[in-house]
């Protein structure tokens, strides 16, 4: 897949005939609200077989060539490079498809061992009705192999809803997790209905993870986590009724999402993460976390300070970073997901825990402020392609912050107020998935289902090879 931001006066036709692809291929993939209307600075996936690689400091023409099984003159045609000396960190190579040539008395199963793919992994990609018939001098792409990660998804849709977002992407996702059972001070959850969602994960063989947390709609439970945490026969008994309603869902693992917790109330928290695994892996399941995102062991405030993270990386099978949320509702207009904040916390995390153990929290939602921004107002929520269409309506010409790889416009709506939105286009998404290959990430987490961003799926897809079926001991 490629990524092609839109320049002025581009039509999707144009587009097409520049990459040899179809315009309704482009249509599927990335939805567009109107055909007829792309905007200036507007990101584009391209379903191509080729890929996009971002130079990291320390590589040159022939390392990258030879990681892609490509040839340093291939490289250099593709992207019209007249002096390979001036390449730099950061700067975007387009790599281009592996070709085979079908020579006399080859058959598939021969190329897929020739090239250490498989054999459906080049049906797939060529797309092949009839794999036992292949000519000689068939051109065939070759897909690259792609690392293996594991994938979460967090909703708090209504159930029914939950189950069609699973229905739909479930094919991408390792785990699912509907949020979320409220505890209580006596040790009890509040139960609430997943029960859609949960049989539309196993139907889909996506494993259903429990999630549990003190925060409610009304309190960020500060005081309820306090009473939990700080009395051992309560911590007791909420595992015991998490134990039970896991075997009643049918659950493989937990995943405990404890926030605001007090200073005072950390170590407790660590002891009630030891208590849980002990437990829970007694009886075959594991036990994951949910982390604010901190990028020093010295980070203090309610959000942070109880969050031990080498604790939380010595005990829990798996850590999600919750890698979001510095341009929250309340916040002035800002990049809701900036890479270099997100950057900051996976280094910090990776100096306390292995990265097998870290998942990249991301999230794929937009905000509209009303600029300028007062104390006290919040932004509205809506998908990303909530975001285009919006950006559609109003001709906004969409801008693209370099640091924090994040795209935003603003518009002047039909009152004469001015709004600034920051949202998630192909872009920012492909900068998240370079952060997970560069430091050998275990996964991603997704917050939240229920926000259509079908590039973001599509350049999942392209980018990873999603770990299914996964078996208690591989924990």
């Amino acid at each position: 897949m490629l990524i092609h931001v839109v320049n002025r006066g581009e039509t999707l036709w144009q587009i097409a005939s520049r990459y040899n692809v179809n315009i309704n291929a482009i249509q599927q993939v990335n939805q567009l609200p109107n055909m007829n209307q792309l905007l200036l600075g507007q990101a584009l996936v391209i379903p191509t077989a080729g890929v996009m690689h971002s130079i990291q400091a320390g590589e040159n023409l022939w390392s990258i060539a030879s990681n892609y099984g490509v040839s340093i003159n291939a490289l250099l045609n593709a992207n019209r490079i007249t002096n390979p000396n001036l390449l730099y960190p950061g700067i975007i190579l387009y790599i281009p498809p592996i070709t085979h040539i079908v020579q006399p008395g080859q058959n598939l199963w021969q190329i897929a061992s020739l090239y250490g793919t498989t054999l459906q992994a080049i049906i797939y990609e060529n797309q092949l009705s009839n794999p036992n018939i292949i000519y000689a001098g068939t051109p065939l792409t070759i897909p690259r192999k792609k690392p293996l990660i594991e994938t979460n998804a967090y909703s708090y849709q209504k159930d029914e809803d939950a189950a069609e977002s699973v229905n739909d992407i479930g094919h991408l996702l390792t785990f699912s997790s509907p949020f979320a059972y409220i505890i209580k001070e006596d040790g009890s959850l509040e139960p609430f209905a997943d029960e859609l969602m949960i049989a539309a994960a196993q139907a889909k063989d996506v494993i259903p993870m429990l999630a549990i947390t003190n925060l409610s709609v009304t309190s960020t439970g500060t005081n309820l986590a306090h009473a939990v945490l700080s009395n051992p026969d309560i911590r007791e008994k909420l595992l015991s009724n998490v134990l039970q309603l896991m075997k009643e869902k049918g659950s493989k693992g937990l995943n405990i999402d404890f926030e605001y917790v007090q200073p005072r109330d950390r170590e407790n928290y660590n002891q009630f993460l030891q208590l849980a695994v002990n437990r829970l892996h007694s009886q075959g399941f594991f036990v994951s976390t949910a982390v604010a995102p901190k990028t020093s062991g010295s980070q203090e405030g309610l959000l942070y300070t109880a969050h031990d993270y080498e604790a939380h990386g010595r005990i829990a099978d798996f850590v999600v970073l919750m890698t979001y949320e510095w341009g929250w509702r309340g916040a002035s207009p800002q990049a809701i997901s900036p890479i270099n904040q997100m950057r900051r916390v996976v280094e910090y995390a990776l100096s306390v825990m292995p990265a097998n153990k870290i998942y990249l929290g991301f999230q794929i939602y937009a905000r509209d402020w009303k600029i300028p921004h007062i104390e006290g107002a919040t932004a509205e929520t809506f998908s990303p392609q909530e975001a285009v269409r919006r950006a559609m309506r109003y001709n906004a010409i969409i801008q693209y912050d370099e640091t924090a790889q994040s795209p935003y416009f603003r518009y002047v709506d039909e009152q004469g107020q001015g709004h600034e939105v920051w949202f998630e286009d192909a872009r920012s998404a492909q900068a998240k998935f370079d952060l997970v290959k560069q430091y050998k990430l275990r996964g991603i987490s997704y917050w939240a289902l229920g926000y259509p961003y079908p590039q973001n799926w599509a350049l999942l897809n392209a980018n990873f090879e999603i770990q299914k079926n996964l078996a208690t001991e591989e924990f």
